[in-house]
């Protein structure tokens, strides 16, 4: 039997290489649904190709031109967020959830509550409602599967029938763009320099989040959540060469790692296939050709981002929502060249520091906070001129 899928988020980087990989053998899979927030012409294209039986797109404004598109197809067409998350909610057998940022998380867990397997590919939600994300999956039994590189690789290692012999989770980062740079050069960073990745080809949020490091303060929360790991038993290591992916540390001291390309479509390959591994067409490890393996410790003063991560984990899931609703919108304002690179991480302190105990006992919460969080940012970041140039 085919197996049932739906992509959400599918016209972004990791919907398009899972879009790429389902291609390779598009007689395996009964495409469910797809949905994308704007680029119609990408959504039609991948509902033809795959023969989906729905299309949705976010945004509203576009639903003429979708439906357009898909004139004479007979592939049904929704939109609006409602429909988006009506899609998550068509019975499958493997959803991927790429929708980015906190907008992904209505939808992942209507895609949990079926309680089949689900690829988690933006870390946000986890971050900001991971003890909600967490407690839907045990309810309905569904099987969560990371996406992220590094976490895939944990995933991939993790001994979870041996958990008391596990010592640490270590996470591993490119360093970025910005890896080698000074204080100043950093304070003085346009976003085109922010997202020229010098290994992974990604969207402008998460590229941003990459330089900062955020991307990686982000997975310290996430791993927190999917390996049910204490923070003092999660580290994180720059590998500038993007071979090792993560590793972990087991008590009789041995180390296991996964090995592999920077390419998106390997992880998300073993997800696709789970619990079996298919094959792809992604890019394959030459192990004559790599001469080293260098790893370095994260400087915490030029990358706060880090040491915060801790900070919010033990604070409590309050200061995580805010430390994740504070920087998207942050990198937001840099994208759009209102504050500086710096400003980034002024702003996600900001809101942080501004945190009182807060009940985050279910879905209602976490969104009045999480909205509260941006507004109060956002009117931070306007009255700040000076961010301008931090």
């Amino acid at each position: 039997m085919s197996k049932r899928v739906t992509i959400l988020g599918s016209t972004g980087s990791v919907g398009t290489s899972t879009v790429d990989l389902i291609l390779n053998n598009p007689e395996a899979y009964d495409i469910q649904a797809l949905t994308a927030q704007t680029n119609v012409d990408r959504l039609a294209d991948q509902a033809i190709q795959l023969k989906a039986k729905r299309a949705v797109i976010g945004d509203e404004t576009h639903y003429t031109a979708l439906k357009n598109r898909l004139a004479g197809t007979g592939i049904d067409c929704a939109a609006g967020r409602a429909a988006v998350i009506e899609a998550a909610s068509m019975p499958t057998d493997w959803t991927m959830a790429a929708i980015v940022g906190m907008a992904g998380l209505e939808p992942i867990l209507a895609a949990i509550a079926q309680g089949q397997c689900v690829a988690i590919a933006n870390k946000e939600p986890l971050v900001a409602a991971g003890p909600l994300v967490m407690a839907a999956a045990r309810a309905s039994g569904a099987t969560l599967l990371p996406v992220d590189s590094e976490h895939n690789a944990v995933f991939q290692v993790f001994e979870n029938e041996n958990r008391a012999g596990i010592d640490r989770i270590i996470l591993t980062a490119s360093g970025g763009p910005f890896r080698t740079w000074t204080m100043d050069q950093m304070r003085a960073a346009t976003p085109a320099q922010a997202v020229a990745h010098p290994n992974w080809i990604m969207g402008a949020k998460i590229s941003v989040d990459s330089a900062s490091m955020m991307n990686k303060a982000l997975e310290i929360i996430e791993a927190h959540y999917l390996f049910a790991m204490p923070p003092e038993q999660i580290d994180v290591l720059v590998h500038p060469q993007s071979v090792i992916h993560s590793m972990v540390e087991y008590a009789d001291g041995s180390v296991l790692a996964q090995l592999g390309a920077p390419d998106m479509r390997t992880p998300i390959a073993y997800t696709l296939g789970w619990p079996d591994r298919i094959r792809t067409s992604g890019q394959r490890l030459d192990l004559k050709t790599l001469s080293r393996l260098d790893f370095e410790q994260i400087d915490p003063v030029r990358f706060p981002s880090i040491p915060m991560a801790y900070d919010c984990l033990r604070a409590g899931p309050a200061h995580c929502i805010a430390f994740n609703a504070a920087n998207e919108v942050a990198v937001a304002a840099f994208l759009g060249g209102q504050i500086g690179f710096y400003g980034i991480m002024d702003a996600v302190r900001y809101a942080v520091e501004r945190v009182e105990k807060v009940d985050m006992s279910n879905l209602s919460d976490v969104l009045d906070f999480d909205g509260a969080v941006r507004d109060d940012t956002t009117a931070y970041m306007n009255s700040h001129h000076a961010l301008k140039s931090a």
